[in-house]
């Protein structure tokens, strides 16, 4: 299992609806993230910042390669285009956040 977490910004404006839209998560993602490995997914937002925690099993190589093809996802990605400002960097990763300490 490989801890791992990213962050993102949302437009300013679209707070509440990010969190409706979550709210009414698909059930088909929710059975994607699950079938791909993907645990203890948690969103937490400070502004317009998004800071996402995820538990990948095998890894998150993996998790992510599994959802990255699917067309579940590509339509819930075009959905967020006008409430996410940037998911991914130039080269198409993930703003990743560096793990720096972890206690059980």
């Amino acid at each position: 299992m490989e801890r791992f977490c990213f962050t993102f910004e949302i437009f300013e404006g679209m707070e509440d609806e990010y969190k409706r839209r979550h709210d009414e998560i698909w059930p088909e993602l929710v059975e994607l993230i699950q079938e791909s490995g993907l645990k203890n997914y948690t969103l937490f937002r400070r502004g317009t910042q998004i800071i996402a925690y995820v538990e990948c099993h095998p890894d998150k190589d993996a998790a992510f390669a599994h959802i990255a093809g699917s067309e579940v996802n590509a339509r819930w990605s075009k959905w967020f285009e006008e409430v996410i400002v940037s998911l991914v960097d130039e080269d198409g990763n993930l703003y990743e956040a560096a793990e720096v300490w972890h206690l059980d």
